[in-house]
């Protein structure tokens, strides 16, 4: 997708995207055959629920249909959330994070696996895990210190909800 087609249907879609209290996080064209796909991911602090994503699928539908934006031809219009395996590239990804194990890339080599406890204009704070018996120690990273991180998906460990019941 070019830029200016990127700026120009991020500017078309934005407010459409905030009046609705979500963040848009990626629009991407990509083609499939002779047809693109116009992929739009939002998110927000509390998530955000299928019907969410049918109500602004709709929306967005008809400001495309009302517009040039996609110019001629087929598309296929898809509107969803990040998938658990987005990378963590903005402060408000870190904040939604809280409370989840993540890997984090650091930019002076290795990795780091460790549960994010906190985090502030500056830095993030973490729960390593123990190995082999060990306790758990905190560490504190700044954010300019990470190349990369992604949440760690976990199979065994309770959500928020089961915890509190």
């Amino acid at each position: 997708m070019s830029t200016t087609q990127s700026e120009t249907l991020r500017g078309l879609l934005e407010p459409l995207v905030s009046a609705e209290q979500l963040d848009l996080e990626e629009i991407e064209v990509t083609r499939a055959g002779r047809r693109r796909v116009l992929r739009i991911v939002v998110d927000s602090e509390e998530g955000v629920e299928l019907d969410a994503c049918a109500e602004l699928s709709r929306a967005i539908s008809q400001k495309l249909d009302e517009t040039d934006a996609m110019g001629e031809g087929e598309y296929v219009l898809e509107v969803s959330s990040p998938g658990a395996d987005r990378p963590l590239t903005e402060h408000r990804h870190y904040v939604r994070a809280t409370g989840r194990l993540a890997r984090f890339r650091l930019r002076e080599g290795g990795e780091l696996v460790a549960r994010i406890l906190g985090v502030d204009d500056e830095g993030i704070d973490l729960e390593v895990p123990g190995v082999k018996g060990r306790k758990a120690t905190s560490r504190r990273i700044a954010l300019d210190e990470i190349a990369g991180a992604r949440v760690e998906i976990e199979f065994s460990r309770k959500d928020k909800k089961e915890e509190e019941a």
